[in-house]
């Protein structure tokens, strides 16, 4: 038994020694080839260009027409527009004072109920958690929105739209009475 493990451990050893010799061989090759291609091969750097010096300049808008001023739209839409009739529509409109409730669009306005004051109807509308009392002839919603009749079940505007074409047109919207829910 003795003989058995001597000689399995001889040839474990030869193995090991075997073993070992091929990896040494190949590290020297690597280790050559590797030596080579750094002695061949060069890094290239291209410098980077200086950059360029900061010039300040004065800002000459300042005294020229604001792009968002009501003029320029004006005079914009009367150039653009063809017919005399659409120009004057939205002329019109851009002329007069805005009232508070043509800052709110038409679909976050609602119509909650209706009075009789000395025989004139007045519908009462809310929009921002906040009551109004509007008439025919006062103006509702984004789009130039004039009220031009009042029933018991809804508010009938006139609003002055633009069509596909660019064009300012009338348009008829209605806004119905909210029947309130019960909680």
């Amino acid at each position: 038994m003795k003989n058995v493990r001597l000689l399995g451990m001889t040839f474990l050893a030869a193995g090991m020694l075997m073993l070992g010799g091929c990896f040494g061989a190949g590290q020297d090759d690597l280790a050559e080839w590797m030596a080579q291609q750094r002695a061949t091969v060069r890094p290239r750097v291209e410098p980077v260009a200086e950059p360029k010096a900061y010039v300040p300049q004065d800002y000459r808008g300042a005294a020229a027409l604001s792009p968002f001023s009501e003029e320029k739209l004006t005079v914009l839409l009367r150039a653009e527009s063809g017919s005399p009739r659409a120009s004057s529509l939205i002329a019109a409109e851009m002329q007069r004072r805005k009232e508070p409730l043509e800052a709110v669009p038409l679909d976050a306005i609602t119509m909650v109920g209706l009075l009789n004051r000395d025989r004139e109807v007045v519908a009462l509308v809310k929009a921002e958690n906040l009551l109004y009392q509007v008439r025919v002839g006062n103006y509702l919603g984004t789009n130039y929105g004039r009220i031009t009749g009042i029933t018991e079940t809804q508010i009938t505007l006139r609003e002055i739209v633009q069509d596909a074409a660019g064009e300012w047109i009338e348009r008829t919207s209605v806004l119905q009475l909210q029947e309130a829910t019960g909680k």
